[in-house]
């Protein structure tokens, strides 16, 4: 990945679908979508996170190349035009290698990579991979999540897909943890996630969360989407304290911000 600017990264989402629960359908277009990729970027983002298929709860699959159309031409603009570092939000095989093949530096996978071929296809290429935990998928998974307790269930889930991982040839130094926030997790869940974070640094890799302005924010402050942001700044600031190296937002100048001063207070940065 390229040289960060701040000891904890912030990935900017970029959302290229029409029915992402929070900007579905703003940035469709290759030349919106990098508008607002220039946008996130001067506002100080370490990554940029391209999703092509909707994953919020209810959601519905996209076809293949359907998916290849939304994301594909938007990630080769980006990489013409920026000398930044990619990750490719998707579950699919063929999608992973056309964006290995167009320069994606990181996947993203919320299915920790259990569709058939997955693991093959990262294991191929010098990227990066985050692998999520999720219960059951995302049309079903919030229709009573259950767990004996969700903070050990879902690290033993990890740890077997890393094991799967590094049987396939994916070595650990390329490989991210995301617990999977809002993911087949009710709000008690998610925040037992929070409290415990710490829990995680057993498996010795490093984190990426993403809670901005999710469910678990609006629960919360009884707030709309787009009334989230304090709540999701708060949310990233306790993730940080707790060891998450990459936080996954929409909203990347306030974060940013709230990401300088964490790295002030636990490393001196910036000071």
């Amino acid at each position: 990945m390229n040289k960060q600017t701040l000891p904890l990264r912030v990935m900017g989402i970029l959302n290229v679908t029409p029915d992402s629960f929070s900007d579905g359908g703003r940035h469709q277009s290759v030349d919106k979508a990098v508008d607002h990729a220039a946008r996130m970027l001067d506002e100080g983002a370490d990554i940029l996170d391209i999703g092509g298929e909707s994953t919020r709860p209810g959601s519905e699959a996209v076809a293949t190349e359907e998916e290849l159309q939304r994301v594909v031409p938007v990630l080769e603009a980006i990489k013409q035009r920026f000398d930044v570092c990619v990750s490719v939000d998707t579950t699919k095989p063929e999608v992973m290698r056309a964006a290995i093949g167009a320069g994606a530096d990181m996947i993203n996978d919320v299915l920790a990579l259990q569709a058939d071929g997955a693991l093959a296809a990262v294991a191929g290429s010098n990227v990066e991979v985050c692998v999520m935990h999720m219960q059951g998928e995302p049309r079903t998974m919030q229709h009573e999540p259950r767990y004996d307790d969700v903070v050990c269930d879902v690290k033993a889930f990890l740890q077997r897909r890393v094991a799967a991982c590094e049987a396939a040839g994916i070595t650990r130094d390329r490989i991210w943890l995301d617990p999977g926030f809002g993911f087949g997790k009710s709000m008690r869940h998610n925040y037992q996630l929070l409290q415990r974070m710490q829990a995680f640094h057993e498996l010795q890799l490093p984190l990426l969360v993403g809670m901005s302005r999710k469910s678990m924010i609006g629960h919360v402050t009884g707030r709309d989407v787009s009334e989230r942001l304090p709540g999701s700044l708060a949310a990233a600031t306790i993730a940080a304290l707790k060891g998450a190296r990459i936080i996954r937002v929409h909203d990347v100048k306030e974060t940013v911000d709230a990401m300088r001063v964490v790295a002030a207070t636990l490393e001196g940065e910036y000071l």
